[in-house]
């Protein structure tokens, strides 16, 4: 099979993007849609999980959504943050996302490398007697929190964005020939927005363990999972998996 369109479950990249290269290379299409959207929880309803931020010492953020949903909280309750806390993020994107919020110090800043291990290695042992707030969608990989349990660290569980499944009426699926999910939502999103929907050639790739879980449990199947050790990232598989294929 020829791949000539992709689509990617996510919105439209600014400025330089891997996947130039890809269109380039292959000669193909690649368009980006969001299948979901992700909004902050209001300070009303955040009170509900009756956590007490100051009580933290740090704080865990694995997506740019949670960061701006965890500072505009904190500014609508007039919660001050303490220079004293420290921030750990799954990747150094997000680390990077810190700074339209707190001036950057690396002191005070850790990441890992797009997985819940090298998150989990950031932390120990340096860091272990810190009292983690790990902040999550209302639809989390609970790997994440039973990772930091194991560990042995000490941590509070902070929904802090929920998750809304985006219309997808005007998409013409068979048009693609490989669909590209980030998360679980993204797969549940497929199902609620298209209920006949059935592979029949077309090809999936994924990113995370979780939403390559979500993807079997609905009976489809991935050409490609990321992060892998040769493909951190999704435009790094989907790279490999092009020239394996030509």
């Amino acid at each position: 099979m020829k791949i000539r369109n992709i689509l990617i479950s996510q919105p439209t990249p600014n400025g330089g993007s891997p996947y130039v290269e890809i269109k380039d290379k292959f000669s193909l299409n690649i368009d980006f849609v969001p299948f979901i959207r992700v909004e902050g929880l209001s300070a009303k309803d955040f009170r509900l999980q009756r956590i007490n931020l100051p009580d933290h010492t740090a704080v865990v953020f694995t997506s740019r959504s949670a960061i701006d949903s965890f500072f505009h909280l904190c500014e609508e309750m007039r919660i001050t943050i303490p220079e004293t806390m420290k921030y750990f993020c799954m990747t150094e994107a997000v680390a990077f996302y810190l700074q339209k919020y707190i001036v950057f110090r690396k002191r005070k800043v850790f990441c890992g490398k797009g997985n819940i291990p090298t998150l989990i290695d950031a932390i120990v042992p340096k860091h272990k007697n810190e009292t983690f707030l790990l902040t999550l969608a209302d639809c989390y990989n609970p790997e994440f929190p039973l990772a930091f349990e194991k560990a042995g660290l000490k941590y509070t569980k902070a929904i802090l964005t929920h998750t809304l499944l985006e219309d997808l009426s005007f998409l013409e699926l068979k048009k693609y020939q490989i669909l590209v999910f980030y998360s679980p939502a993204d797969v549940r999103s497929l199902q609620e927005n298209f209920p006949e929907f059935r592979q029949d050639g077309i090809l999936f790739g994924t990113f995370g363990a979780a939403t390559a879980s979500a993807l079997r449990e609905a009976n489809l199947q991935a050409c490609f999972e990321a992060p892998t050790p040769e493909a951190p990232s999704v435009a790094q598989a989907l790279m490999l998996y092009l020239e394996k294929n030509k």
